[in-house]
């Protein structure tokens, strides 16, 4: 069942998008919007080699309020190679300008076995300036908070009241079904994936192998049953990246009937000592040099 007022989001590449299909994903239910717009300068979508350019952003802003599609998130990326900080700030202002409800930032990672990962082991690109992604981020943090936008998350900014359901479920560490080729899902204490392949998938919907692996999804391909201290772990990390609402004691001594600072107190303590977590109460949250160190942070949680 669903709720009264469901969240029901879809991710869209601004150059795919048209009038039609927006006002059909409205009649289905889509009420959230996630655009990936990442840069609004085209050399910038040029070298992430994406198909849109700025004037598609714009329209597929424009068209997406007509259907009736006002919720919009978008998804900005920043340390691209020889982004200069200014080429930044102006692709996050035209942001701005558009009044997304949600705004999501990510730091560009070149992971080996991809096209950028190849150009950089060739020397053709330099690797990512980290200093100067810290930068770009405070930068945007300041920007952001000052046009009334809330950080809730490392990487998410929303208007008030426009917090991404689906990401609080995740960050919180509790269920959710992935449904669709490639989707992963968390439920009934296990972990699972979905066969990749879109034909597969139909099929295995359609008509489920037996005995079926795991039942919330017979089309999944695999799954891992998460043991207590795993699920520990993973509340951990995945909460501290909230970053007001962190972990909150009461409600790990509820969860698991454990206190935290029993299960992990050398952690938090050698952390806290670095400045890279604090206590505000009964909340565990990072700090400002924390949000920028916070892999440092989740590995001790591994």
């Amino acid at each position: 069942f669903l709720l009264d007022d469901p969240e029901i989001s879809l991710e869209a590449n601004p150059g795919t998008v048209s009038p039609e299909l927006l006002r059909d994903l409205r009649v289905l239910g889509i009420n959230r919007l996630s655009l990936g717009v990442q840069s609004f300068q085209i050399n910038e979508l040029l070298f992430l080699e994406r198909i849109h350019n700025p004037d598609d952003v714009f329209q597929a802003v424009e068209w997406s309020r007509h259907a009736g599609l006002e919720n919009l998130n978008f998804d900005l990326i920043y340390g691209i190679p020889g982004q200069p900080i200014s080429s930044w700030k102006a692709t996050l202002q035209q942001a701005i300008d558009l009044y997304p409800q949600h705004i999501s930032l990510y730091a560009l990672t070149i992971e080996p076995g991809t096209p950028l990962g190849g150009w950089l082991k060739r020397g053709l690109v330099d690797a990512p300036d980290p200093d100067l992604a810290a930068d770009m981020y405070e930068a945007a943090s300041d920007t952001l908070a000052s046009k009334g936008y809330e950080q809730y998350e490392i990487s998410n900014w929303s208007m008030p009241g426009k917090t991404c359901q689906h990401n609080l479920q995740y960050w919180r560490n509790r269920p959710y079904l992935g449904f669709g080729a490639g989707a992963h899902g968390f439920a009934d204490g296990m972990r699972y994936s979905n066969v990749l392949r879109i034909k597969t998938y139909i099929d295995r919907i359609n008509t489920p192998r037996l005995p079926v692996i795991f039942p919330f999804s017979p089309a999944a391909a695999s799954h891992k049953a998460i043991l207590p201290f795993e699920e520990m772990q993973e509340t951990m990390m995945l909460g501290l990246r909230l970053t007001c609402e962190g972990v909150n004691k009461k409600a790990f001594q509820a969860r698991f009937n454990r206190d935290v600072t029993d299960v992990f107190g050398s952690e938090i303590e050698e952390l806290i000592t670095k400045g890279l977590l604090e206590w505000a109460d009964d909340i565990l949250h990072l700090t400002g040099k924390g949000r920028l160190l916070g892999n440092q942070v989740f590995r001790h949680f591994v």
